[in-house]
């Protein structure tokens, strides 16, 4: 029987749902500004179990963000300090091997590792930590470095974008996070990150990256100063993106939620919406995100990406309650048990610093799904049956 929608503007996205016709920017439009939640989330939930049914993931990594001190000081972030700031550090090679060999005997799958941009690295410091980190745990995934850093160590190093992945390809890296795309749209950058890139240059960047045969993930930053257009212009340059490097299958109309089994993960493996946190930013007036805010842009960000295997429900960003309602709203990934995450919490975000397996595995059971823990590819290691 078909969903009577409280907002009947919806009827006709529920028919494109159901044929797995691609979603039109207007679609998109429609669906942020539409008071029908429930309506808007039961159309992503769709999708969400054709591809996963009750699967709900998760991996057990570490976070390794080891510098904050960064030139560009964009306006949104509360992480990054001048070298000069009494608040500054930049871990050496020894401190990293350390703060690996604290959790040595823990089952740690990935190291999420990123930082500012800090001019007293050489290039030859990227190198020695992806090395370093590879050693120590020959079996995790590197996932480290996103397109902005890419950028730098280019400039840094004075290799072409293509010669500078291949060398941290050599040294370990395995594929990268999504962030430094914010919102891809000029008039954001100026106004809030002027010294970093912009939207062709972060687009040509992760092209390379996944010609090169690494995977990565996507984000969006919202709830600053962006407009409801300028979130579906994102989304839909990461999807035109995607189709143009992933290699995936599509019917004419572009496919929603096309059968799990048939799609082929390349390119981004996983999209992540990232609640903009205000607190201790050039920012601080701006209210924080509300949760219609936070399911909303969960639930369109899986039916507008048609073409991305995976959206998580960053717990981190929007804590673990909303986290589990987010599985109801087309997320089907809660991200990791983290491990001291620093950039968020130092603007000011009150979830948990990191989870514990047994606790991750809780919050998704008790939301009445199964957790799959898996590899940093969406390998299967383990999944609990209810």
């Amino acid at each position: 029987m078909k969903w009577q929608f409280a907002d009947k503007r919806l009827e006709k996205i529920y028919d494109k749902v159901e044929k797995r016709t691609r979603l039109s920017k207007e679609d998109g439009l429609l669906l942020f500004e539409t008071l029908d939640l429930n309506g808007v989330g039961m159309l992503a939930d769709r999708v969400r179990q054709r591809l996963h049914g009750k699967k709900a993931f998760y991996i057990y990594n570490q976070h390794i963000n080891y510098t904050n001190i960064c030139k560009n000081r964009c306006l949104f972030c509360a992480y990054a300090v001048d070298k000069d700031d009494s608040t500054a550090y930049s871990w050496d090679i020894k401190e990293i091997e350390k703060r690996i060999m604290e959790r040595i005997d823990e089952p740690v799958n990935e190291l999420h590792i990123v930082g500012g941009l800090n001019p007293d690295l050489p290039f030859s410091y990227f190198t020695d930590l992806l090395k370093t980190v590879k050693r120590l745990r020959p079996n995790a995934k590197i996932k480290a470095f996103t397109c902005v850093e890419i950028d730098y160590l280019s400039n840094l190093s004075g290799l072409s974008i293509n010669e500078t992945i291949a060398v941290l390809k050599e040294a370990g890296l395995d594929m990268m996070p999504g962030g430094g795309a914010e919102v891809m749209n000029e008039r954001v950058r100026k106004r809030l990150f002027p010294r970093k890139m912009g939207k062709d240059r972060w687009l040509e960047i992760m092209e390379a990256v996944h010609r090169a045969g690494l995977p990565s993930n996507a984000t969006i930053l919202y709830g600053h100063i962006e407009t409801i257009e300028e979130r579906v212009d994102h989304l839909i340059a990461l999807r035109e993106l995607q189709d143009k490097t992933c290699g995936v299958e599509t019917n004419k109309e572009g496919g929603v939620g096309r059968n799990s089994e048939s799609h082929k993960i390349g390119g981004f493996s996983a999209f992540i919406p990232l609640a903009f946190h205000s607190t201790n930013t050039k920012l601080s007036h701006i209210p924080p995100t509300t949760a219609v805010d936070d399911l909303k842009m969960v639930a369109i960000s899986r039916l507008m990406l048609d073409n991305f295997p995976h959206i998580k429900a960053y717990w981190v960003m929007i804590g673990e309650k909303l986290a589990q309602v987010a599985l109801n709203y087309g997320a089907d990934d809660l991200d990791g048990t983290i491990i001291e995450e620093r950039i968020t919490h130092t603007a000011g975000a009150k979830s948990a610093k990191g989870l514990t397996r047994q606790l991750m595995e809780d919050i998704i059971i008790s939301a009445g799904f199964i957790p799959v823990e898996r590899d940093s590819f969406y390998g299967e290691i383990h999944a609990k049956h209810l």
